[in-house]
């Protein structure tokens, strides 16, 4: 099975190894010192579920080197979407699955105007992992796991091969039949944590057990949900508890990305996560007062520090 990995962060990065350690032909795509380093060094995975040393990488800058793959992991920041995906056209054949993996709900959308209808495919990264130098990635945690399928509902051939690939990969995968469902359920928990982490500068453990901020853990997700049913999307009764369950049982040191881009001065995804929340409230008439103000705290910091 050919792979291609595009964007080679933590997301990309920590299944990409994964695949390629157990037998995948998997190319990643990167750039600068990062993309040097792999093809000098190899690229590094360090985690408590086993560290992964790949030698050698295959690594380019150039999708059109590659030729066409079966499957393409998507995995850049989302401001990134729409110039990546007429980037990797070359990669793409009349049967190769686009699974973008990025934070947010809406890069599937993006992308099916760019690539067509049968080429992408929904999916959802659950994986706490970032670059910690070049050709380096760490996660923290143990947990490691993917959820994709077709944007239509239906079991494919070409899903059940990447979900075998996966198990034999060893990290959990799922072959979903309510990818909408299963996009905006991470959507809930992590359009939420993430600003509050980012504003809070803090990690999840200490905010999530302090008695004034819990409440605006749940609030935010409340929000998100609402939103999401206003949307269209099925999503179940109990989607706060189980939301507010997995952030009880992420490592007490966990940072979303975001937080992560705050304390280094980077660019925010800020306008797909809260902000996204906030614009889809207006648009259909749901009050998001939470997130009001947590895109508003951040805001300044959108396009990186501050001069």
């Amino acid at each position: 099975m050919r792979i291609a990995i595009v964007g080679t962060g933590g997301v990309g990065g920590g299944f990409g190894a994964a695949l390629a350690k157990a037998g995948c032909d998997v190319t990643f795509i990167a750039r600068g010192a990062h993309l040097a380093a792999m093809k000098s060094q190899g690229l590094k995975v360090l985690s408590p579920r086993g560290d992964i040393h790949l030698v050698p990488t295959q690594a380019t800058d150039n999708p059109a080197e590659i030729g066409q793959v079966d499957f393409v992991l998507f995995c850049v920041k989302q401001w990134d979407v729409e110039s990546a995906g007429h980037a990797i056209k070359p990669m793409i054949g009349p049967e190769t699955a686009v699974i973008p993996l990025q934070n947010g709900v809406d890069a599937a959308d993006r992308l099916l105007p760019i690539l067509g209808k049968n080429a992408v495919m929904g999916g959802v990264a659950q994986i706490s992992a970032a670059i910690t130098g070049p050709a380096v990635i760490q996660q923290v945690g143990t947990f490691m796991r993917m959820i994709f399928g077709e944007l239509d509902g239906s079991r494919s051939a070409r899903g059940e091969k990447l979900l075998a690939q996966c198990q034999q990969a060893g990290f959990d995968a799922t072959l979903s039949d309510q990818i909408q469902t299963d996009l905006w359920m991470k959507f809930i928990l992590l359009a939420t944590n993430a600003s509050i982490v980012a504003v809070s500068r803090q990690p999840v453990g200490p905010l999530r057990e302090d008695p004034d901020i819990r409440p605006i853990f749940i609030a935010g997700a409340r929000e998100v949900m609402a939103v999401g049913r206003a949307k269209g999307v099925a999503l179940p009764d109990n989607a706060i508890e189980t939301v507010m369950g997995l952030t009880d049982h992420l490592p007490p040191p966990q940072r979303p990305s975001m937080a992560l881009d705050l304390e280094r001065g980077n660019r925010l995804e800020l306008p797909w996560l809260s902000g996204k929340v906030v614009a889809l409230g207006k648009e259909l008439g749901v009050p998001t007062p939470t997130h009001n103000v947590l895109y508003a705290m951040l805001k300044p910091y959108i396009m990186g520090k501050p001069e």
